[in-house]
């Protein structure tokens, strides 16, 4: 067996949960895409009411909802009630953690209120947004004005709060790093209920470094005010096939954003967007965009594409036509450009309706996508949920780009999930380290896409069910995450915490560094009131009595083996 050649497994014999999950787009069909629908449609006219009110009024509801928050913790009475957390249902988040925390007892504080943009600011160039703002909800704000945020998650229920606490990545991401890095200030509520306002320069710069990853640990976000850029009309996407070994595939990748000579920070030689999406361990696409104005993209001869619309063909496929069309360019509209994986949810809508990419479905019923994935969580019981975490995988790499390669051919070895999608993303060098960081003495021995100030990272995205659960043989998902974040580890790269995890405490902390972030829990007060952040982020169910003594023990013992 070859070095590349994933590993030959015995036969699994099926299980009822098997036929459940072959046959759950009966379920999403006829309850889940319709309530999904609904709830989008509702929303949306939230957001269009919202959007009427003045700055004064949305400024004034800001206040009171603030004012509320703050009283809800000083009510509450440390020796009686469980540690603090929002009060939002465990099924209603994104990610593929079950929020597991949620089942121990715990004192809840409601922000369901903080969905509103508070202010475009076109002089500062800034968007003060609260937390449940998601990303569709600003990007029909502000495209319409030639604006946007610097950093916009493709899928539009991803919301401020999740990509500022968690994690967020785009295609501009090698341009201005990771959502939080967009981030000009954070309004932050106290463990003891005080009101900071925390910027990168100012008395609170320690939590303005500390807030990104920590999951909400620190204090409740109740508004961010975030860089925005002058865009145009479309993007100039230009598709180019790559063929070759998956180190021939990942050059190709590198070379379509990072310049050999270095110039990374030159805009003549850098996209403005940048993807890749690798569909076999021989075949990939690479994607780049420009801005360009609706006068350019409408001239004779170029070819429009709105990608947008219901009936579409899904945006990997259409990407995909370019291993045998070869390399070709199209110009879609921005807001399209920017939500381009929603309605197919990258290519897992693929298993979640079969049949979803037929021209049939997409024209008939395509208007109903994208199911909501906290609908999906909420109809998936204990064993669907389990049997996911075994037989599917949804996880982010983020390692060193000079590593990408490497990562590729162990993901093709331990996993064989394909597509695989690749995002970079800058890291940046800051005055005081964070719970990710850039490779030590990483500006000394430059490699391509690095500059002085920043490290060039790559986000692997491995969203997909295995090649051998296809074929009907055993996969063991829980080992295999085991020696992905092992592999991580070893390899200076990162776990978003969306996902599920299986790192022990000793491990967590071998991945993050806790030094910034327990300073901050110890300064502001989160300790006894929030729980930590790997405990938020532990898989499993956690009694009342594990989460108390966790939070009650000497905070340096759980991380002086990791030092």
């Amino acid at each position: 067996m070859s070095d590349l050649e994933a590993p030959l497994r015995p036969k699994r014999k099926k299980i009822w949960v098997d036929y459940f999950v072959q046959f759950r787009w009966i379920i999403v069909i006829f309850v889940v895409l319709p309530i999904s629908f609904t709830i989008y449609f509702l929303t949306y006219l939230g957001d269009v009411r919202s959007n009427c009110k003045s700055y004064k009024q949305r400024q004034e509801e800001h206040d009171e909802n603030v004012n509320k928050v703050v009283k809800r913790l000083k009510q509450r009475n440390p020796s009686k009630d469980g540690l603090v957390c929002t009060a939002r249902k465990p099924w209603i988040a994104v990610g593929m953690r079950n929020v597991d925390y949620k089942r121990a007892r715990h004192f809840e504080v409601d922000l369901s209120a903080f969905r509103n943009i508070l202010e475009i600011d076109r002089e500062r160039m800034i968007a003060r947004v609260e937390p449940l703002v998601n990303m569709g909800q600003i990007s029909r704000v502000t495209v319409p004005m030639n604006l946007s945020l610097a950093v916009v998650a493709e899928l539009d229920d991803l919301t401020v709060g999740g990509l500022i606490n968690g994690y967020g990545i785009e295609g501009s991401s090698h341009i201005y790093g990771l959502f939080s890095d967009t981030v000009v200030a954070y309004e932050i509520v106290l463990a003891d209920g005080r009101l900071v306002r925390a910027t990168k320069d100012n008395e609170y710069s320690d939590l303005f470094y500390a807030i990104p990853w920590s999951q909400g640990t620190l204090g409740f976000l109740v508004a961010a005010e975030i860089k925005l850029i002058p865009i145009k009309e479309y993007m100039r996407v230009t598709y180019k096939p790559v063929v070759g070994n998956l180190k021939e595939l990942a050059q190709g990748y590198i070379d379509s954003f990072a310049p050999r000579d270095g110039d990374q920070d030159n805009p003549e030689k850098v996209p403005d967007f940048v993807e890749t999406m690798i569909y076999t361990p021989t075949e990939a696409v690479c994607m780049t965009g420009k801005y360009a104005s609706k006068q350019e993209a409408k001239q004779k001869g170029n070819v429009i594409n709105r990608q947008g619309w219901w009936f579409k063909p899904w945006f990997y496929q259409h990407a995909q036509k370019a291993l045998k069309k070869g390399e070709f360019v199209e110009y879609i509209p921005t807001r399209d450009y920017y939500h381009r994986h929603t309605r197919c949810l990258y290519w897992e809508g693929k298993l979640i309706l079969p049949f979803g990419d037929q021209w049939w479905f997409r024209w008939t019923l395509g208007w109903l996508m994208p199911p909501k994935v906290s609908l999906l969580k909420a109809t998936q019981g204990e064993a669907i949920r389990n049997y996911y975490h075994e037989m599917h995988v949804i996880q982010d790499m983020l390692v060193p780009l000079y590593k990408v390669g490497e990562a590729l051919e162990w993901t093709h070895r331990e996993m064989e999930v394909y597509p695989i999608w690749l995002c970079p993303h800058r890291l940046f060098k800051t005055p005081v380290k964070a719970m990710i960081s850039t490779e030590p003495g990483f500006e000394h021995h430059r490699r391509q896409g690095d500059t002085e100030y920043s490290q060039m990272y790559t986000d692997v995205g491995v969203y997909y069910t295995p090649g051998s659960v296809f074929r009907g043989e055993v996969f063991d998902g829980v080992e295999a995450v085991r020696k992905m974040e092992e592999w991580l580890i070893e390899n200076h790269g990162f776990q978003p915490q969306y996902a599920v995890s299986e790192l022990s405490e000793k491990s967590f902390w071998r991945m993050f560094d806790a030094s910034l972030y327990e300073h901050c829990r110890k300064k502001y007060g989160a300790v006894g009131t929030f729980m930590s952040v790997y405990y938020k982020s532990k898989k499993g169910r956690k009694t009342e009595k594990e989460v108390q003594e966790a939070e009650q023990a000497h905070l340096e013992t759980a991380y002086a083996e990791a030092d």
